[in-house]
């Protein structure tokens, strides 16, 4: 490999690492509501919509900055899930319907609202948040003079990768340090025996689906200095956390984190060497290949090995 490619390879490599710690912020909430809650929520796409806007409104009428509106808009999606969950996900899971997953229409039908919400205040046209460090990098040769060859990291795309590991390793801390963590783990591994332990099931799901929101939230403020936002940007972001839950292992946040990094490389390598446009096309393999070899996740193989099996 002449030292041009392997520039192209090891900087493809940088993005697709950075990108993957982003997604695996994204793809922990969904896997927190679906390892607690059972459901799926189609609607997590829609809830990071509604931080970036957040994000978005605290900049263009009070300047604050994109990353420092992640604590208000946390809290205003930790709140807004507990809302959803609590008064609308809560009554229709009581409800014997003819539809068994029903639930999961009716966060169908919640992204959809968020959506039409966002239209009607924001309209459909493309916002952004020009921050000064959206364009600048730091270059390698900056600190290494003599450098073979020449890798940048982008400014916004690394603070942004830095404080979705801070976030990620205090949610570490919390769910392996606190009662209330634990109690949230007891109820993902089986919520009977976290019952019969004293444990309150019906607050832990309420409080992981705000959770998951918190998160998903503070992924759009960490996502908006580096993309445009629209009102059905939602989508593809459900999408994106839907394909890591499943490939790192429904309920793990672990498998959320590994899931989300091998998305982010995949991602790169497919835009550098094939194409920007087959980019989701990749996604969509990724996601196929996991049902097929591992539908367990890719953690079900780490318990394997553990397992002498």
């Amino acid at each position: 490999m002449t030292s041009a490619g392997l520039e192209v390879l090891l900087q493809t490599l940088i993005s697709g690492l950075l990108l993957g710690g982003l997604y695996a912020l994204i793809g922990i909430g969904m896997t927190l509501i679906m390892g607690v809650m059972k459901i799926i929520n189609l609607a997590h796409g829609e809830l990071m919509m509604v931080g970036m806007y957040i994000a978005y409104v605290l900049f263009s009428s009070f300047h604050i900055d994109p990353y420092l509106s992640i604590l208000i808009a946390a809290p205003v999606l930790f709140f807004l899930g507990i809302f959803i969950q609590k008064y609308l996900i809560n009554p229709v899971l009581k409800v014997e319907a003819i539809i068994p997953e029903n639930q999961v229409i009716l966060t169908v039908g919640i992204g959809m609202v968020l959506a039409n919400i966002a239209t009607i205040i924001f309209s459909s046209d493309y916002k952004t948040t020009p921050v000064e460090y959206a364009t600048k990098a730091w270059y390698l040769s900056d600190i290494w003079k003599t450098s073979p060859i020449e890798l940048s990291l982008s400014m916004a795309w690394s603070v942004s990768f830095c404080v979705a590991l801070l976030i990620t390793a205090c949610l570490w801390f919390f769910l392996a340090k606190t009662d209330m963590g634990k109690s949230i783990r007891a109820t993902a591994q089986d919520k009977e025996a976290a019952q019969l332990m004293g444990v309150n099931v019906e607050r832990m799901r309420v409080f992981t689906f705000g959770l998951g929101s918190a998160l998903v939230g503070s992924a759009g403020c960490l996502f908006i200095p580096i993309y445009y936002l629209y009102p059905d940007l939602g989508g593809q972001f459900t999408l994106i956390a839907f394909v890591i839950t499943i490939l790192g292992g429904l309920g793990s946040t672990v498998g959320a984190i590994v899931g989300g990094l091998i998305l982010g490389v995949f991602e790169s390598l497919t835009s550098t060497y094939v194409g920007m446009g087959w980019a989701p096309v990749g996604r969509f393999v990724i996601f196929v290949a996991a049902l097929i070899f591992v539908p367990g996740g890719i953690m079900s193989l780490f318990k394997k090995k553990r397992l002498g099996k």
